[in-house]
């Protein structure tokens, strides 16, 4: 996440002034691809394409620069109110926001939240701002275990035989209404999969980096409504920095350290290897 903020907009731009504190998001529906013509805008080949990195004209290095051109399409700006901090994480709120929209979560519902690293905890707050009736976090690092509590959490479980029986104690036997997966795990699909009741709601946000093993017999006899979601769309970031300004998402607990371009290479060694206690690092190339 990159701490640039301030626009200098190009002479043939009227949507944004010289000095506005922005973030760079997808663009609306583009109304000429081969989706938007179709009439499947929100699915449009070009927010996609921008969303993924993959644009014409996107940076090679993404964010990592002391300055950045980007579309004007891409641009909107920050509200009023949220800190530089709060604006650099609209980005991955903006996933959870689009995520839980997408899963049309029903008002009470008994949701369990699989994983709490930062997608999973802001998943989480999305979901008890959408309305769940009982929210269950399931997640085996203590530490994020300790940062769900810290956000307000009361049903914050390890992985296991006790979070299983609670989960049934609570639902009279059924199993979660809503479960929204957000580890990535391929093995966690199916187990997953398991704790939500027939004709329930497995919502995956985690993207599995190899090949998942399911039971699709068991998805289709209990009859299970599988929503995938990936990256967002242009009207979840306002959505997204409404939610953090009037207090319903918090983010500034994610914010875990700041670096320097010089620092960047080191800390993403660090965080690939697993072995980290950062969630969210931010990038300031004025360090």
């Amino acid at each position: 996440m990159n701490l640039s903020h301030a626009a200098i907009s190009a002479d043939d731009v009227d949507t944004v002034a010289p000095g506005t504190r922005v973030v760079a998001c997808v663009g609306p529906p583009c109304g000429t691809c081969a989706m938007c013509v179709a009439g499947h805008a929100a699915h449009c080949d070009t927010a996609f394409a921008e969303a993924n990195g993959v644009s014409p004209g996107a940076g090679v290095h993404g964010g990592f620069a002391t300055g950045l051109v980007v579309a004007a399409r891409r641009v909107m700006p920050v509200l009023d109110g949220l800190s530089d901090v709060q604006a650099a994480l609209v980005e991955p709120t903006a996933v959870t926001f689009h995520a839980v929209r997408r899963t049309r979560q029903p008002l009470g519902a008994v949701v369990v939240v699989q994983g709490a690293g930062p997608i999973g905890l802001l998943a989480a707050q999305h979901a008890r701002h959408a309305g769940a009736g009982r929210l269950v976090v399931i997640e085996p690092n203590a530490e994020r275990r300790h940062a769900a509590t810290d956000l307000g959490f009361t049903e914050v479980f390890e992985p296991g035989d006790a979070v299983r029986e609670h989960l049934l104690a609570i639902t009279g036997g059924l199993g979660a209404d809503v479960l929204y997966e957000c580890t990535g795990a391929a093995a966690l699909l199916q187990p997953s999969a398991e704790l939500v009741r027939r004709g329930g709601v497995l919502s995956l946000l985690g993207f599995p980096m190899t090949d998942s093993r399911v039971s699709y017999g068991d998805w289709q006899v209990r009859e299970l409504t599988v929503i995938g979601s990936l990256a967002y769309r242009h009207e979840d970031f306002l959505g997204a920095m409404r939610s953090i300004a009037d207090g319903s998402v918090r983010v500034e607990g994610l914010h875990t350290g700041t670096v320097g371009l010089a620092d960047l290479a080191a800390l993403m060694d660090e965080l690939d290897s697993g072995r980290t206690r950062h969630a969210k690092v931010l990038v300031d190339p004025r360090l």
